[in-house]
């Protein structure tokens, strides 16, 4: 089961909240909050051992590519990554991106979620944070 992200960061993440929720991407894994993070997301391997299986991503991939777009040319990217605690297998987490802009997001994630994971940054802030640069890419 995984929720639909349009709610309001209760947990502090956010300041003046007052009505308005941040527009985050994708859908979580509920198994994941912060108060989870060190038997998930910040544990060794986590991410690996929920990542769906290639068959899975694949057959999602081409039913979502645009018409006319080469598949070698993307990667079913999770919307909400897995490093912060985005739903595996929801098809509303999974998109295709050119491969250059998974890469580049890669970077992103794997920096918030170590922010997450030594405490500089709580888990929330972090999902705003790449719902803001994700939302950048059109």
């Amino acid at each position: 089961m995984t929720y639909r992200l349009t709610l309001c960061l209760l947990a502090g993440a956010l300041t003046g909240c007052a009505g308005q929720s941040p527009a985050l991407i994708g859908s979580l894994n509920p198994d994941v909050t912060q108060a989870t993070i060190s038997q998930t997301i910040c544990k060794a391997g986590w991410a690996k051992s929920v990542r769906p299986p290639a068959s899975y991503t694949s057959k999602l991939k081409r039913q979502q590519l645009p018409a006319g777009a080469k598949a070698k040319d993307f990667q079913e990217d999770h919307l909400m990554p897995l490093e912060l605690g985005g739903a595996p297998r929801d098809p509303e987490n999974l998109r295709p991106v050119p491969i250059h802009k998974a890469e580049a997001d890669d970077v992103w994630e794997n920096r918030l979620r170590k922010s997450v994971c030594d405490g500089s940054m709580t888990l929330a802030a972090a999902r705003v944070k790449m719902s803001e640069i994700k939302k950048g890419e059109g």
